[in-house]
């Protein structure tokens, strides 16, 4: 016998069905309007664009909603607690780096980021790529371009990849005028997201991935590890290569590094060499719960926008903390105040060690060129400068990734405590040469309140610098400039 359904029953089941069709209708006309929004962008495309195509501009009529957004990545009036897009002075904030980076151009100049609008002006500006003397002959390669401007590809496909790292800085000055812009990350003719530079194509190769069958939302990430990542510059052509053979992890490219006997430079007063780490932003984002989650780079830098009934990425690429409301809300319900300062509670607490770190290394650093003047010799020295290599890249590699307290803040307070550890293992080791040396006290610390004070204690004659500078920038740069026109 048939069990009839009670009436509460039968609107409950209504109810529920209801609910069903409604979502559905909501998933197909999502995926219509987004349907749409493709065929509407490309059938109304006005200008036809194929190769490549480094001119920024070329792509405004086509995509004018994107292309007026990335112009706003030129603003510099977002700050946070630790970072925003304005170019701030860390020397001056933190003049131990300046001892840290002893016999190393960082030690002359080094600011904040800002937006990817200003990426060639940066790097024209800085100190750290060399003067007029010295801009042809030297001191910077070539292959610092690489992550500055879509004219990079164009470059490379008309000399060759080798040809265009084996070259020097200033050759190329004329030629890269475009920031980094569309064609960095997109084909041209479809916009499909793209690797433009080789680099991270080899280093998946070398990993035994294949990079052409990662998904559209890894793609969303990929397409920035071709820059926010760690990579040296390999042998006398001045190769970009990324260390990964061994793993993402800052051990394993430390062992990467041990093992090709590779250091960046030999600092000028503990004589230690030096890994430089660069800005592994892509590798410890992995390593966070976002990242596990498959929470792309995109989905909190690029969030999406509604305008006239278009869905599109925010090409204004910043901080997810100046736009909390389409980046942590989407998936996070609590206020903007609390998640705004859950944020600013991870960086404090990474901060804190990171304030200490950086002065234990810069003590140990004087230490050490102390105990070398009192008569210490390699073998004395060896353990000392094993722990300040290994101390000074793990400071490095948590620092130069300015996103990495918040993109896996367990992690990187792992590898600060880490750090500290070697240090003070460092400044023991040192303090036992000195006694070897006949030496038992304090070591005398200079004068380094100040990046001023500091640069002078290492030997930097930074007025001069800043003189050839304005001399390039007056001199030099008006004339790439013009040639680039005429070449336009």
């Amino acid at each position: 016998m048939e069990k009839k359904l009670k009436s509460w029953q039968g609107w409950l089941l209504f109810g529920g069905t209801m609910v069903v069709v409604f979502v559905l209708g909501l998933v197909v006309s999502s995926l219509m309007e987004r349907r749409a929004e493709v065929v509407s962008v490309f059938n109304n495309k006005r200008v036809s664009i194929t190769g490549i195509e480094s001119r920024n501009e070329i792509f405004k009529d086509n995509y004018p909603r994107q292309y007026q957004t990335w112009t706003e990545t030129a603003n510099t009036d977002f700050q946070s607690e630790f970072n925003g897009n304005i170019a701030v002075d860390v020397l001056e904030q933190r003049p131990e780096m300046v001892i840290l980076w002893a016999g190393y151009a960082f030690s002359k100049d080094y600011s904040t980021p800002r937006g990817h609008m200003h990426a060639i002006e940066d790097i024209q500006h800085t100190l750290r790529v060399g003067s007029p003397a010295t801009a042809t002959e030297g001191p910077q390669p070539s292959t610092c371009w690489t992550c500055k401007s879509p004219d990079v590809p164009r470059m490379m496909e008309s000399l060759g990849v080798d040809a265009f790292y084996n070259n020097k800085w200033a050759a190329f000055g004329d030629e890269i005028v475009n920031p980094i812009g569309c064609a960095d990350c997109h084909e041209p003719e479809n916009m499909n997201l793209h690797i433009s530079r080789p680099a991270l194509i080899e280093a998946f190769e070398r990993m035994g991935k294949d990079i052409s069958k990662a998904t559209p939302q890894e793609m969303r990430s990929l397409v920035c590890a071709q820059c926010h990542v760690e990579y040296y510059f390999k042998g006398d052509g001045k190769y970009l290569t990324f260390p990964w053979d061994e793993g993402i992890t800052v051990e394993a490219m430390e062992a990467y590094y041990d093992e090709n006997d590779y250091y960046d430079y030999i600092h000028s007063l503990s004589k230690t060499p030096i890994l430089k780490a660069q800005h592994p932003d892509y590798e410890i984002a992995q390593m966070g719960i976002h990242g596990q989650r498959g929470v792309s780079c995109a989905d909190c830098h690029m969030p999406y926008k509604s305008e006239g009934g278009m869905k599109y990425s925010d090409h204004h690429i910043q901080s997810p903390l100046a736009m909390i409301d389409r980046t942590c809300q989407v998936c996070h319900r609590e206020s903007e105040e609390t998640l705004r300062n859950n944020v600013y509670e991870r960086q404090r607490k990474a901060n804190e060690i990171r304030n200490r770190l950086e002065q234990e290394l810069a003590r140990v650093h004087i230490e050490a060129k102390y105990a070398w003047e009192k008569g210490a010799n390699e073998n004395q020295m060896k353990e000392t400068l094993k722990l300040i290599r290994q101390a000074q890249w793990r400071w490095d590699f948590s620092v130069a990734s300015h996103g990495a307290s918040f993109h896996a803040p367990q992690e990187i307070q792992r590898i600060l405590g880490h750090g500290l550890d070697k240090a003070l293992q460092a400044r023991l080791a040192v303090s036992k040469v000195l006694v070897q040396q006949g030496f038992i006290g304090e070591v005398p610390m200079p004068d380094i309140d100040t990046k001023e004070k500091a640069q002078k204690y290492i030997g930097l004659d930074i007025e001069k610098e800043k003189k050839e500078k304005e001399q390039f920038m007056n001199t030099i740069v008006p004339q790439w400039i013009k040639k680039a026109k005429e070449n336009v």
